[in-house]
């Protein structure tokens, strides 16, 4: 983006940037190198219902409350991205608002005079809305970095009309990511409909799809509409792809690429109008080198593939997870022990959150009074307790290790490093994990 400026027009200039961030609808700020918002839109006022002084408050004390930028309490940080390419970037963030703590997509231009030079960033904030980072009912719940992965994958596909293909394990919450990549997207008000492909006949299938004519096979007493019609204006989910025999590939794979069909019993061809979202547990790229899923209508379907994180890579999730399921089950009224939410966080899933769902049910069903504890848990659970012990002696002596060298050596880290057989930038991530800080150690005199 630039703007025109005269020698001497400074004030021009802010009245210009003042226009150009009231004309955006979604909430908007204008800021400086330094972080300084200069300039401020309605819509961003009534988000973060914060006061916000004109070149003195910064872009992270109203988002964040924090009192240092976002590239320094291991975030990324747009503006830092803007500045170092001098092109647009984007990040993912949990903000805190006057509604409590919402996920927001940030895109930040940079802003250049007519000599090229950026006199400061626009910052656009979009809300997402089908994800949070607390309980919540019918969104995507998490704050660890793969499930923010996600979210960005999610956002950067839904208003588009490209075709994608979720992959992931069992229970990793297949469903309910193609549901919000349809919530966020352009046909949001249109039609969700779902389509389970496993054990789905050729007769059934065409007639489920399709739809068919009165009378176009025996118990067909009247004309009905197929979910491919269903779907019109919206989306069309086909759940487990994968499942869906070779022979009637073929005929979804015509669908797909002509964008028309035929019900059953009738030769009018129909108009199809829908965004294309399926799902497989199973690995399709493998099936189409073993010859079991067809090459051409994988392609038609993987445009845009995302990868959905399974629970055990979602460790600092998993406490969240539990306690929101244990509130929305019978058992509302139950809470977890703080040591029963540690070891459900090492547990590794592989039903994934289907399957913390069943422990949670069961755990709150064994407790006879408002806390479940590690008491109540599945015996699989119970056993990781003397794993944990393990785990937390090892940390103890490797940060007193660490600790001896350190007051051996001093503030010396390459030879620390090579007595622990590790890199100075390992070295530096151990240090930072122990809460130990190099430099206070001094260098031993000689």
């Amino acid at each position: 983006m630039t703007i025109s400026i005269a020698k001497g027009a400074e004030p021009v200039v802010h009245q210009t940037i003042q226009s150009i961030i009231e004309s955006v609808e979604k909430p908007a700020i204008f800021i400086t190198p330094d972080y300084a918002i200069e300039a401020v839109n309605q819509a961003y006022r009534d988000t973060y219902k914060k006061e916000v002084i004109l070149g003195k408050s910064k872009c992270y004390e109203v988002s964040h409350n924090a009192n240092q930028p976002c590239d320094q309490q291991g975030e990324s940080c747009p503006l830092s991205s803007c500045k170092k390419t001098g092109k647009n970037s984007s990040a993912l963030h949990i903000h805190k608002t006057g509604a409590g703590e919402i996920y927001c997509n940030i895109l930040m231009k940079p802003v250049k005079d007519n000599n090229g030079i950026t006199i400061g960033f626009l910052e656009i904030l979009e809300k997402v809305d089908f994800a949070s980072s607390v309980s919540s009912d019918r969104r995507l719940i998490g704050k660890s970095k793969p499930f923010q992965a996600l979210l960005k994958m999610i956002t950067r596909s839904a208003n588009s009309n490209i075709s994608v293909l979720l992959q992931g394990e069992t229970g990793t919450g297949k469903e309910l990511a193609a549901q919000s990549i349809h919530q966020a997207g352009k046909r949001a008000t249109k039609p969700f409909i779902e389509v389970e492909c496993t054990g789905l006949s050729e007769s059934l299938f065409e007639s489920e799809l399709f739809g068919h004519e009165k009378g176009a096979f025996t118990g067909a007493s009247t004309s009905k509409k197929g979910l491919v019609c269903m779907a019109k204006g919206g989306t069309l989910f086909l759940d487990e792809i994968g499942d869906v025999p070779l022979n009637l590939q073929v005929k979804l794979l015509r669908l797909l690429e002509t964008g028309q069909y035929r019900r059953v019993g009738s030769v009018d061809k129909q108009i199809a109008d829908f965004r294309l979202i399926c799902a497989s547990h199973k690995n399709l790229e493998q099936m189409v080198e073993s010859g079991e899923f067809r090459q051409d209508l994988y392609y038609r379907i993987a445009a845009f593939p995302i990868s959905l994180p399974t629970l055990r890579d979602r460790k600092p999730d998993i406490a969240l997870l539990a306690e929101h399921l244990l509130s929305k089950s019978e058992f509302a009224e139950k809470k977890f022990t703080c040591e029963a939410l540690a070891l459900l966080s090492h547990y590794h899933y592989p039903g994934n959150v289907r399957e913390l769902n069943n422990i949670v049910q069961r755990s709150a069903l064994l407790s006879d009074d408002e806390l479940i504890s590690v008491e109540h848990l599945p015996n699989q659970i119970k056993g990781l307790k003397t794993l944990e012990n393990d785990t937390i002696n090892l940390t103890i002596n490797e940060k007193n290790h660490i600790t001896e060298l350190l007051n051996q050596y001093g503030n010396q880290p390459k030879i620390i490093a090579d007595h622990l057989e590790i890199s100075v930038r390992t070295l530096y991530r151990k240090l930072q994990k122990h809460q130990l800080n190099i430099k206070e150690f001094t260098v031993p005199p000689k």
